[in-house]
């Protein structure tokens, strides 16, 4: 992510970091939006919910999704403002119709309980990510084992089942990504810090870049939270 700026042709400006980060968590903010707003409109159809749920469908929205997320993280420093925009606004509106089962699945009261502790430990660790003296940076390869060690551990559990390791593998989640919400807020602070001020496009695309990072850390909290509030059920 420190490549989309050169911080050699860049000084620290407290004017930059602020725009960075109002572009940032306004964006994140956006993201979420238009992500509830597709999974309220799809769940409340039958027909969308027909067309969406079935294997092919899925199939197509989940590498539609991996594809969007790949190419931005990858090719961001080399997109048009607008591009990175318009690809991250699609990502969340393609996360909204798979996140639509959700409304399905889940009764409201565990859903508006999951979203407001999820919410509350984004923010909490987002604000330490923030104002922290401490250098996060050796967070990242162990909360980067630990997502790993996630995977890998719920690949087993399909074939498993077991409901223990599912309860533990939340609880970890839990750990793994408060932790990712601070140690990613902290690294876009010190990227914020040197943006170039001369530079919208490039501040943009930061932001963009860092918004799409903070939706994904507080989509997989929210995701591991409506787990714990129903009991562990699938």
């Amino acid at each position: 992510m420190y490549n989309a700026y050169n911080a050699q042709q860049t000084i620290p400006r407290a004017e930059a970091l602020s725009a960075f980060m109002r572009g940032v968590y306004g964006w994140m903010a956006a993201g979420l939006g238009l992500t509830s707003v597709v999974a309220v409109a799809v769940a409340s159809s039958p027909a969308m919910l027909r067309l969406v749920f079935n294997p092919v469908a899925l199939i197509v929205l989940v590498i539609a999704e991996l594809g969007l997320v790949m190419m931005l993280s990858a090719r961001i420093n080399r997109m048009a403002a607008g591009t990175a925009t318009g690809m991250f606004l699609a990502y969340s509106a393609l996360n909204g119709l798979t996140l639509s089962g959700v409304f399905i699945a889940y009764t409201a009261s565990t859903i508006a309980s999951a979203f407001a502790v999820s919410a509350g430990m984004f923010l909490a660790m987002s604000v330490y990510g923030l104002v922290t003296k401490r250098d996060l940076t050796s967070w990242g390869s162990f909360l980067f084992m630990g997502l790993i060690g996630m995977v890998l551990a719920s690949l087993v559990n399909i074939f498993v089942r077991s409901s223990a390791l599912g309860m533990l593998l939340n609880y970890v989640g839990v750990l793994v990504f408060v932790g990712l919400t601070a140690y990613d807020t902290q690294r876009l602070k010190d990227m914020g810090s040197y943006a170039p001020m001369n530079d919208a496009t490039a501040i943009r695309r930061g932001s963009i870049l860092g918004a799409l990072t903070l939706y994904l850390d507080f989509i997989n909290l929210f995701l591991i939270m409506l787990r714990l509030f129903s009991g562990n059920r699938d």
